[in-house]
């Protein structure tokens, strides 16, 4: 048994009202599983949307919030082959989670850390960079020379596109809500940025045409949903494809379906992780492929802001309130 503090969800509420940094034990490892003492771990929007009972991965109470995180494996199970003691990795966890001191994970939910991140980036890498490939290059299919249109381009997933989509030869327009934090993706790959919001509402289809000599963006990558979804249909070139991502805005939007066949565009789903479960063989190689261009410096998250443990609770709110440029992380001691 291995005592370690956790913050853990007792219950569901708004505002974290069930969510408590507690001890807890942990069992030995099982054959497969290895101990991992964790470092670091990256906050996502899915913690708190669990902690609501809101997002469609419900796990049992109580759980241990934290995604995604990175740390050194401590013990092994009998049984474990690709793992030794010392290894530096990544992991995902769903309710045994990384706002831990240690966790414990099946030896198929880790990989070996990339030696250009450091713990907190390794920690905030996968899920959003996994987000940005599967759409780009699997959903997408991104061409060197087009046009890639990046709502939410601040956030986490929207900045691990901008910077894809850059490498991919891209020309990247960012769009956002603040000037300030828009400035930071253009040292991400961002060419130009564009806000989504003015006084009388959300309104960027005129510059976004005149950026694209009237023709509208290729491809567009949309985590924000509601009206910000509904501009974008006025701005999407003939042929182009807008990627659904997410709903962030709080409101799923419909789709005048003439508005496709006139203009001859295609709406595709996004589920980066459901592909890879559903397409084993090509999930693999995505993981692999991120990994690769982590490891030659190619991609590489930007952490605006660190929380320890203890202050993992105000992390969430932090993310919650939108203050993020990039992504936020909690370091252990």
């Amino acid at each position: 048994m291995k005592k370690t503090k956790a913050l853990v969800c007792e219950s569901l509420g708004e505002e974290l009202s069930g969510v408590t940094l507690k001890e807890i034990e942990l069992p030995d490892p099982s054959s497969q599983e290895i101990l991992i003492n964790v470092k670091a771990a990256s906050v996502n929007f899915p913690d708190l949307l669990m902690t609501q009972g809101k997002y469609q991965h419900k796990p049992d109470l109580p759980f241990v919030l934290g995604m995604e995180g990175a740390g050194i494996v401590e013990e092994i199970g009998s049984e474990v082959s690709k793992f030794t003691v010392g290894d530096e990795v990544t992991f995902g966890s769903w309710g045994n989670g990384a706002f831990s001191d240690y966790t414990l994970v099946s030896e198929n939910g880790a990989q070996l850390k990339s030696k250009s991140l450091n713990f907190e980036e390794a920690a905030s890498f996968q899920t959003a960079y996994l987000t940005a490939y599967v759409s780009l290059v699997r959903r997408g299919e991104l061409q060197s020379g087009e046009c890639l249109l990046v709502h939410g381009a601040t956030g986490g997933v929207g900045m691990a596109a901008v910077q894809l989509g850059r490498k991919m030869g891209a020309k990247v327009i960012a769009t956002g809500t603040s000037v300030e934090k828009l400035k930071k993706t253009i040292d991400w790959g961002a060419s130009h940025y564009v806000l989504t919001h003015k006084k009388d509402g959300v309104s960027f289809r005129e510059e976004v045409k005149e950026l694209t000599n009237g023709k509208g963006a290729d491809v567009i990558y949309d985590p924000v949903g509601g009206d910000v979804f509904d501009e974008s249909i006025r701005c999407i070139n003939w042929g182009g494809r807008i990627l659904i991502v997410g709903f962030t805005s709080g409101r799923i939007p419909t789709a005048p379906v003439n508005m496709p066949l006139i203009k001859g565009f295609s709406i595709i789903g996004v589920r980066a992780g459901e592909y890879g479960r559903r397409d084993p063989v090509r999930g693999k190689e995505n993981i692999e492929a991120i990994k690769k261009l982590a490891d030659e410096g190619e991609l590489k998250p930007y952490i605006c802001e660190k929380f320890k443990l203890e202050d993992a609770k105000e992390a969430i709110k932090f993310l919650a309130a939108r203050k993020l440029v990039g992504k936020v992380a909690v370091v252990m001691d």
